[in-house]
């Protein structure tokens, strides 16, 4: 089998009718338009409740149901486009060196992926049949009633999707391995050695004593990191790890199934998963509105008279824009365009360059409001406020250690840092007076959206809703942004934000698979007959999720890692606001190591200058890294500063 045989059959190449590529776009353009409709729920209840003290009965169960239908309609454009997140580095290796290898795998990823869609789409069908024929709703007669069977429908036509696709992908490949009939022995005889090695291993642990239900817990454990590794999609993986272990645990493969469905029906189906697309939504407006690049010249001008000012003013830019987007990836975007040329220009080498814009991007998931920490807060249980709070010091602190460490650079001259160039750029663009008008824009959207949050005026959740209003009439009152521009972040929006809630829909089933095992019980009497105090148990759990982080992306690195931790963090005293601070720093250092390192690989994507390299990025960003890694032994030795405001 040749090389061009199988690229051509290989994901994100496998042609596919243009009905089902229609259909998938047209699905994700009606998810584009539910989102719009929570933002407008949303919006109108603040409104109604805040000013006319009526607040819109229904808002939250409408949006609680309409969240799970969002997710499900934009799955199949997802898979269409490869953009399920996945880990793919090993198997683009064995794809470039082993072409059969990596078309089998693929052909076993998809056909795991259509058998995950198939056990959500026909619980789904029978639960639909049964909203429709029982008139199921949400509500309360006589007050006001929501049905649910729009809901449902939407989630058993975007889960048949999506098995439909991965079926035909899985049905591709597999008729282009037997087509060419040569070399299939190899990657079977590979894959048997790798199923081999964990039967071995699995058989260890029953020697030691482990009862079968835990047994089983930590060989689903061990198939999650195999599949992740060798390039399946994460939520695939999670889903499939998690049914996997339930029907060994449970003796039953239909209570697997009935399970994962009962998950897929319910797992994001609540109104605070809502702030995960609104803030998505807000923080792409704001990214086209060029309000980075506002924040930039702004406070490279109050600035400008510091030593190293334009890489200070980078990690205040930075440190703003986090404020508003709480998106590190689009903060790494955004800034590796508009700060690098200008930082080359002003003196900084290259490779601190892009390290410095690497190193300041990640203050958008640390200072609230932050993606993950409500990623963390949904899963954990615990109050998105108090994160937020939580998260102020230690943001400010890392900003402020980040500035202080230019600052040192460009007073020493350090040689990797500063090759002696002056600065010509940026200082010349604006004067005072339009300094202080471009940093209007961002100073009113972090006074709704962090004054509404702290002032008690509105949710988080619904903090997102109001910011992506006011970031639009902001965008469209400086024409930055047309409404045709507006209504393709909604589709954008829905896409990314979809792409993070099925991880999480997946991650719900892997973490009730955990509990029927029994590993967290195991760990944490582990923990307490190994004499481990909280100290010594937090920083072996980070150099876990760091480790994990060189090869896995932050969400999932949290969906996975925190319902393992956290019964042990409570047996041992531990403040789960603290430790979600905590996790968010200890997860975002994975976003500037090798090999993964999403930051790293955004502005490599975004950067206009092919001699800058992949290596110079990480060298770069290592004097950052070292400084996150700092901060966060420094939380863990006292907690009190997480706890300050």
């Amino acid at each position: 089998m040749t090389r061009e045989t199988i690229r051509a059959a290989l994901p994100g190449d496998i042609p596919i009718t243009k009905l089902l590529a229609v259909l998938s776009r047209s699905l994700l353009q009606c998810s584009a338009i539910l989102t719009g409709t929570i933002v407008t729920l949303i919006t109108a209840d603040v409104v109604a409740r805040s000013v006319f003290n009526f607040p819109i009965r229904g808002v939250p169960e409408l949006v609680a149901i309409v969240i799970p239908a969002a997710v499900f309609l934009a799955l199949g454009h997802l898979f269409v486009t490869d953009k399920l997140i996945r880990t793919d580095m090993l198997s683009r290796f064995i794809a470039k060196n082993w072409p059969t290898g990596g078309a089998l795998l693929a052909c076993i990823f998809h056909l795991g992926g259509a058998v995950v869609a198939t056990i959500i789409a026909f619980p789904a069908a029978g639960s639909l049949m049964f909203a429709i024929n029982s008139g199921e709703f949400l509500g309360v007669e006589g007050d006001f009633t929501v049905p649910v069977w729009p809901a449902k429908f939407a989630v058993f036509v975007g889960s048949s999707l999506l098995a439909v696709l991965s079926a035909t992908k899985a049905a591709t490949l597999g008729r282009s391995l037997l087509r060419a009939n040569r070399d299939v022995s190899r990657p079977i005889g590979s894959l048997v050695i790798v199923v081999g090695a964990i039967a071995v291993s699995l058989m260890l642990l029953y020697l030691v004593g482990i009862d079968d239900r835990t047994h089983a817990g930590i060989g689903a454990c061990v198939l999650i990191f195999a599949l992740i590794y060798l390039g399946m999609p994460v939520a695939f993986a999670l889903a499939l790890a998690a049914t996997i272990g339930i029907a060994l645990i449970k003796g039953s493969a239909v209570v697997a199934i009935e399970a994962l469905a009962l998950v897929a029906d319910g797992g994001v189906a609540d109104y605070v998963f809502a702030a995960v697309p609104l803030f998505v939504l807000m923080g792409l407006i704001v990214g086209a509105a060029e309000i980075g690049r506002d924040s930039l010249q702004a406070a490279h001008w109050f600035l400008r008279r510091i030593k190293g000012g334009l890489g200070v003013a980078t990690v205040a830019a930075n440190a703003i824009f986090a404020a508003i987007t709480g998106i590190s990836i689009a903060s790494a975007t955004i800034f590796s365009r508009i700060a690098v040329p200008s930082l080359i220009e002003s003196g900084f080498t290259p490779r601190f360059s892009v390290g410095l814009v690497a190193g300041s991007s990640v203050l958008g998931m640390l200072i609230p409001p932050s993606l993950l920490l409500i990623v963390y807060g949904l899963v954990a249980e615990v109050s998105i406020n108090k994160l937020f709070l939580a998260a102020i010091v230690p943001g400010l602190l890392l900003a402020t250690a980040f500035s202080f460490g230019v600052i040192l650079v460009a007073t020493f001259k350090a040689r990797f840092a500063v090759s002696g160039r002056p600065s010509v750029r940026l200082g010349q663009q604006i004067n005072g007076r339009l300094a202080l008008i471009k940093t209007v824009p961002i100073a009113a959207l972090i006074v709704i959206v962090l004054g509404g949050i702290y002032g008690g005026v509105f949710t988080p959740t619904e903090a997102g809703a109001i910011g992506s209003v006011a970031a639009s009439a902001i965008a469209l009152m400086m024409r930055r942004i047309k409404l045709r521009a507006l209504v393709e972040l909604a589709v954008e929006a829905a896409a990314s934000s979809a792409s993070i809630l099925f991880l999480i829909v997946c991650a719900s089933a892997f973490a009730l698979m955990l509990t029927l095992s029994g590993i967290p019980a195991l760990l944490s009497d582990q923990i307490t007959n190994a004499d481990l105090n909280l100290t010594h148990y937090v920083l072996a759990y980070l150099v876990l999720v760091v480790a994990l982080g060189m090869v896995l992306d932050s969400t999932s690195i949290i969906l996975i890692m925190v319902p393992l931790a956290l019964p042990t963090i409570q047996a041992l005293g531990g403040d789960l606001i603290w430790f979600g601070v905590v996790t968010v720093i200890g997860v975002e250092i994975g976003l500037l190591t090798p090999p993964l390192g999403l930051s790293v690989y955004a502005i490599k994507a975004s950067l206009e200058d092919p001699s800058i390299n992949l290596n110079d990025i990480f060298i770069g960003a290592l004097p950052f890294t070292l400084i996150m890694l700092a901060l966060t032994l420094l939380l863990i030795a006292y907690p009190r500063l997480c706890t300050i405001i």
